[in-house]
């Protein structure tokens, strides 16, 4: 089966529908001898509106169909009879999608980001945002008789449509955050910890697209965790997908970063801490001062006892949690240590 493509950040066009025109129309009938004024108003346009859902988790959709346009309201009729309104355009996107003017062709969205803050941050299910306004109908000429104009030819256009261009950026919703190198077992952590079911294989670049599990601490109280693809060096500066990756984990309340512990692929798991750390600083300040703790994975394999022991003398202000996926050594201790931090009461 093909594997569908994620797309996170993406530069639409949109236009709401324009509003009808009133006309100028009189009564003509066999027996109404002084026919009056009687030209019916424009329809109103359509809004193009954004409405956050729950089952949507990218932005692939916007990616092939860019250019999102609302139909206009109908011309007023005679006798009155008013245009019909335009159906507003309601498009679907997942939560945590950010959106940001964009008047510029060609511009980047970490340019727009340090212009301005987005126009709207979309992240409960079923909230909506109208993107463009639709123009009003404009009036027709029964509206302008009086004693002094019994034949009025005035009447008014309709309004056009707001339009112009957007950037929509996802920025997946999680409580925590895993951030590790590639090959650290980040996803057979959130499988075991989560109904959350990723790719796991045996190399690195397993995961490829943020995934989000849902772990379950009790009836009442769960938490959401994001399984981040592998940041490697020079991420901030947006070397392989740094940004791609980095963006993810900016509502992340508390970052899990996950280590192999054991060494294999001649790692240092200290090293690898140091990296990681200076990446996510250099990406943000605002990210590095969020709360962390350490979970040395692999804890099953030769030789991470004794690597977790320097680990611990090398950060000893930092809270390390060892664990195996493999063997599920250690994962209870990690989800009570989760609840404490960011377990919430499910409404």
């Amino acid at each position: 089966m093909k594997k569908r493509q994620f797309v996170d950040h993406v530069r639409i066009y949109v236009r709401a529908g324009d509003g009808g025109n009133g006309i100028v129309h009189f009564r003509r009938e066999k027996y109404v001898p002084k026919g009056g004024p009687d030209g019916g108003d424009g329809g109103d346009g359509g809004d193009v509106v954004l409405k956050v859902a729950s089952d949507t988790d990218n932005l692939t959709h916007l990616f092939f169909k860019s250019r999102l346009i609302a139909k206009s309201g109908a011309h007023g009729q005679g006798r009155g009879k008013h245009g019909k309104s335009g159906r507003e355009l309601v498009v679907r996107v997942p939560p945590g999608t950010l959106i940001y003017e964009s008047d510029r062709p060609g511009i980047s969205i970490e340019d727009l980001k340090l212009e301005g803050k987005p126009i709207a941050d979309l992240t409960t299910n079923g909230e909506q945002f109208v993107i463009a306004k639709a123009g009003k109908g404009g009036k027709g000429n029964v509206h302008f008789k009086s004693s002094t104009n019994q034949a009025p030819q005035e009447h008014t256009l309709g309004e056009k449509g707001e339009e112009g261009f957007f950037y929509l950026e996802l920025r997946q919703i999680g409580d925590a955050g895993f951030v590790g190198f590639p090959n650290a077992g980040k996803s057979s952590l959130l499988s075991v910890l989560s109904a959350a079911k990723p790719k796991v294989a045996n190399y690195p670049f397993t995961t490829l697209q943020p995934s989000i599990g849902v772990v379950e601490f009790n009836s009442v109280r769960r938490a959401t965790v994001a399984d981040i693809p592998g940041i490697i060096e020079g991420a901030h500066e947006n070397v392989g997908l740094g940004h791609d990756f980095l963006r993810h984990i900016m509502r992340c309340k508390l970052l899990l970063f996950v280590v192999d512990i054991a060494g294999i692929d001649m790692r240092d798991p200290i090293e690898d801490i140091q990296t990681l750390r200076k990446e996510i600083k250099l990406y943000s300040d605002e990210l590095a001062s969020r709360d962390w703790i350490i979970i040395a994975n692999k804890m099953d394999i030769d030789g991470a006892e004794a690597n977790f022991g320097i680990l611990k003398s090398r950060f000893s202000r930092i809270e390390i949690i060892g664990v195996s996926a493999l063997t599920r050594h250690g994962i209870e201790s990690l989800k009570g240590r989760l609840e404490e931090l960011i377990g919430k009461e499910v409404s």
